[in-house]
């Protein structure tokens, strides 16, 4: 699952890679800016340019904050599911209320432990990969519903009370016109019919040629 680092710090893109790199997340993608980050999650197109599961945010950057990077991917529907996890110093943490209510769903104190880094960003991954499996069962689910609808409005079903001819067995249809059993069913239906006929009528109609 890959990881997008958004820090302005060659150091701390070192440190961060090394620690989750050790740990065996192989995919890791670096910005160092927020713009750079909008770039890279296609921010204004419908679908992301690269695949990314989890964001590592730098709370302080210059140009654009990341609280306010925060708050723009958190406004995109395809970005919306991803986690941000802020990456702050001490003296930070009066913007973490400001990142949580940006949709920010965990926070990293400077200087980073790589205990509680591997332990939060786990912990990220593992909610992002239910997330996704979610979507995969919903999207499952729709298409099968869309499927089944678009089947049953295929289907003709005859219901109710039809007047048939005790006599001819015509059916009168709904204009009041008296049609063939056959005809009225194939409108109604999507039944096919293949004419024979049954050993009574046989009887009647051909008594010389039909033997019991």
């Amino acid at each position: 699952m890959a990881i997008l680092i958004v820090d302005d710090s060659p150091g701390q893109h070192l440190l961060l890679r090394s620690i989750l790199s050790k740990a065996g997340h192989d995919e890791i993608v670096v910005a160092d800016s927020a713009r750079a980050a909008f770039t890279i999650l296609n921010l204004d197109g419908a679908h992301l340019s690269i695949n990314v599961d989890l964001i590592l945010m730098d709370v302080l950057m210059p140009d654009i904050d990341g609280v306010v990077a925060c708050r723009r991917i958190k406004q995109q529907a395809h970005l919306r599911d991803i986690p941000i996890i802020m990456v702050t110093a001490q003296n930070d943490l009066n913007n973490l209320r400001e990142a949580f209510s940006a949709g920010a769903m965990d926070y990293i104190n400077k200087p980073v432990n790589g205990v509680e880094l591997l332990a939060r960003v786990s912990s990220a991954l593992t909610l992002k990969n239910e997330m996704d499996c979610r979507k995969e069962r919903e999207t499952e689910l729709r298409r099968s519903n869309e499927e089944l609808q678009r089947a049953l409005r295929e289907v003709k079903v005859l219901r109710g009370l039809i007047p048939i001819c005790a006599s001819c067995k015509k059916i009168r249809n709904d204009g009041g016109f008296w049609q063939q059993l056959e005809e009225y069913i194939g409108e109604h239906s999507e039944a096919e019919f293949s004419h024979g006929l049954c050993q009574p009528c046989l009887k009647k109609l051909y008594p010389s040629v039909y033997q019991d």
